[in-house]
């Protein structure tokens, strides 16, 4: 059984949500208070809370009290996680599918030359 990673399961779990992506991708260009990261969303703010603390959880973004405003920062470090994992497992495949396909060549037909053409 592959080794398990709570950390990991966290980091896709939240990144498994489209609003949370779109959050994660606007907090990729700079802090921002959650008034601003709620608002194309058109979700109520606790709902927007919540999203925010999914991402929070798993370590994706950190949040700072600002006065009265909630500023929210990526925390792209986190993503090496994935990153890492996704990569370890692209090799894995890569390898098989090479392995894969070197097996079929072994299973097609030779084409024939003129060395090995039987003459009539």
């Amino acid at each position: 059984m592959a080794k398990h990673d709570p950390a990991l399961d966290l980091i896709f779990q939240a990144l498994s949500d489209p609003t949370r992506r779109a959050m994660l991708a606007r907090l990729g260009q700079g802090a921002a208070p959650v008034s601003e990261l709620a608002r194309p969303t058109g979700l109520a703010l606790p709902t927007v809370m919540k999203h925010l603390g999914v991402l929070e959880g798993a370590g994706l973004i950190a949040t700072e009290k600002s006065g009265r405003a909630r500023l929210c920062h990526a925390r792209p470090e986190t993503l090496s996680l994935a990153t890492d994992w996704l990569a370890e497992q692209r090799s894995l495949w890569e390898g098989r599918l090479d392995r894969f396909e070197a097996y079929v060549q072994t299973l097609m037909p030779k084409p024939s030359t003129p060395e090995t053409r039987d003459e009539w």
